[in-house]
């Protein structure tokens, strides 16, 4: 803890000498932002003993908890930049498996070639899936089955082209997803096409990772106040993995209110063990968000019903059971 305190407080106090040392007349190319969030969670059709959870990433424990603190540096010149995404906390945690209570989200380099063609080199989120690790990028505040079982992150070299006003590609070489260190000498390829805000994902390995996988993510605005999302995959690792669908339906009733729906349907491909039930399971989920937002703090109270091809959960008496129904009320600060 000691060490801990010790790193956050040099960090700040290098942005803060930096920040002191420019033109104030003049934009400085140091930008920093972030956010922190913390929730309450709470099973409707189970106790809240235990570890009853829908399985999924973060948002998971019950009672009071802990997401995040998420501190991002951005260093942008006129042709390179760079970018050091750090996170504090328990969902950080689970996004590398792991480790340390301080992670490095997100460590890279980037050159603009050209205004078309940009080179980043380093650790990256991913470009797969409609959600991401950071709640501030996300509507529903629990995350999906999709997102839980694809990859969160990659190392390695990747480049975007900006094709036309309506097309761009991405190309990358990495090791294998969710692996910083390339200790068995595998590597993986991506690729992402993208047109008017809809991408086609595809990424491969030698199974010593994900194996293949394709997705589509996307979203058409309606109207002025409703908006769909889209996603959809497929992932095979040898006859193991899964495929799913989701839709995101959300609808603005005010300036500072959301109403947001995810409905996901995910299945299991072979005996993947993923949901430690057996072989070909599936599961339909359902998740009612709100979105309240006051200057810049996010309240989110959200609904959420899981449904299971197997008796994976436990109802109030200890019964086996194929559903489970919680509540979450999550706050969220960015800046």
């Amino acid at each position: 803890m000691y060490n801990t305190t010790k790193l956050l407080t040099a960090v700040f106090m290098l942005v803060s000498i930096i920040s002191f040392g420019q033109d104030e007349e003049k934009k400085s190319p140091l930008s920093i932002s972030g956010s922190v969030d913390a929730y309450f969670r709470t099973n409707l059709t189970s106790t809240d003993q235990g570890s009853q959870n829908p399985g999924t990433s973060f948002a998971d424990q019950t009672g009071f908890a802990l997401g995040m603190a998420n501190l991002v540096l951005s260093y942008e010149g006129k042709k390179t930049g760079a970018v050091a995404d750090l996170a504090y906390g328990t969902r950080g945690i689970q996004a590398v498996g792991g480790g340390t209570d301080i992670f490095i989200n997100q460590l890279y380099a980037y050159w603009n070639v050209s205004e078309k063609v940009t080179l980043t080199m380093g650790r990256f989120n991913t470009y797969l899936g409609y959600e991401v690790i950071s709640p501030v990028g996300n509507f529903n505040y629990s995350t999906s089955y999709l997102f839980s079982n694809g990859p969160f992150s990659h190392v390695g070299l990747k480049a975007d082209f900006a094709l036309s006003d309506d097309f761009s590609l991405m190309l990358a070489v990495m090791n294998v997803t969710d692996v910083n260190n390339n200790i068995t000498g595998d590597y993986s390829a991506g690729a992402q096409l993208g047109y008017k805000g809809q991408f086609l994902n595809l990424y491969y390995d030698n199974g010593a990772g994900l194996g293949f996988e394709i997705d589509y993510t996307g979203g058409f605005d309606v109207s002025d106040d409703f908006f769909l999302g889209i996603n959809g995959a497929y992932a095979d690792n040898d006859g193991a993995g899964f495929y799913g669908a989701a839709l995101y339906p959300q609808y603005a009733t005010s300036e500072n209110f959301t109403l947001g729906l995810r409905g996901e349907y995910f299945a299991e491909l072979g005996d993947n063990n993923l949901f430690a039930a057996g072989e070909d399971d599936s599961v339909f989920a359902v998740t009612l968000t709100g979105s309240y937002t006051v200057e810049n703090l996010t309240i989110k109270p959200e609904l959420r019903l899981d449904s299971n091809s197997e008796d994976v959960f436990f109802d109030n008496d200890g019964a086996a059971t194929s559903s489970l129904a919680g509540f979450t009320l999550a706050a969220i600060y960015s800046f």
